[in-house]
């Protein structure tokens, strides 16, 4: 059976001016295809472009237009080069959830309203974003700690939350830069399996951004970027639900 690509980008660049002489090129004509259901990290060293690949494929940015062949992406077969920032707007509230690696919690909100607050985003609110939001929290195991603030919880806590908030509109995307980057190995290995578990008991599909040679073996993919071009993309050598299994049962 042939995958369907989710994501394809051809020739993406993206060039930073950093001062009145001073440009950065961080992605340098790229082409990359995320199919459905993958699970993909893409590895790079610090300033490889891997996070300004990452925001692009999430609509976050734009590629460069112009010194160089006109970029492509598209996503579920809909080009996104030419949609206005609404429509790409819409697209990232309804179909896409983000996570980062400090976890970018509101620190006066309950978790239960951090969650919400995705909802709000797409246009959901009232007690349909409360009952959505409550559903997510227990998908991640923590329905009972709903009403505590992020202070009160521990760290793979709030990146549970974060990863519920990612999860609450059902997207068929979710991009994480650094998921694991401020938990410890026991915690990493708690958030390795519950994304797993997500992209083979739903489907969605999950590109993250990673330092971590672990967190790479979780996925079915490893995308390898150095010096704003991709140099290699690689199936994982490890099967990982197996694995991670493992792990959460020694930690």
């Amino acid at each position: 059976m042939t995958a369907t690509a989710l994501l394809e980008g051809r020739n993406l660049r993206k060039t930073y001016r950093l001062g009145r002489r001073t440009t950065v090129e961080a992605l340098r004509g790229v082409d990359v295809r995320i199919d459905r259901g993958e699970m993909v990290a893409i590895m790079g060293p610090s300033g490889s472009g891997k996070s300004t690949l990452m925001h692009i494929l999430g609509l976050l940015h734009s590629p460069d237009a112009n010194h160089g062949p006109r970029p492509e992406l598209s996503f579920g077969g809909q080009d996104m080069v030419n949609l206005g920032e609404g429509e790409r707007t819409k697209i990232r509230a309804r179909e896409m959830g983000f996570v980062f690696q400090d976890f970018n919690l509101v620190p006066t909100l309950t978790a239960i309203e951090n969650v919400m607050l995705a909802c709000d985003y797409a246009g959901i609110r009232g007690a349909p974003a409360r009952a959505l939001a409550a559903e997510a929290l227990a998908l991640v195991d923590l329905a009972d700690r709903a009403d505590h603030r992020p202070a009160e919880l521990s760290g793979g806590e709030q990146q549970r939350v974060a990863i519920a908030r990612a999860l609450v509109n059902k997207p068929s995307l979710i991009l994480a830069d650094e998921p694991t980057g401020n938990l410890d190995s026991e915690r990493s290995a708690e958030v390795l399996g519950l994304l797993r578990r997500f992209n083979q008991e739903h489907g969605q599909t999950f590109i993250l951004v990673t330092h971590d040679p672990d967190v790479a073996a979780a996925c079915d993919r490893v995308i390898r970027v150095r010096d704003g071009r991709i140099r290699d993309q690689s199936l994982s050598a490890v099967p990982q639900p197996l694995d991670l299994e493992a792990r959460e049962a020694v930690a």
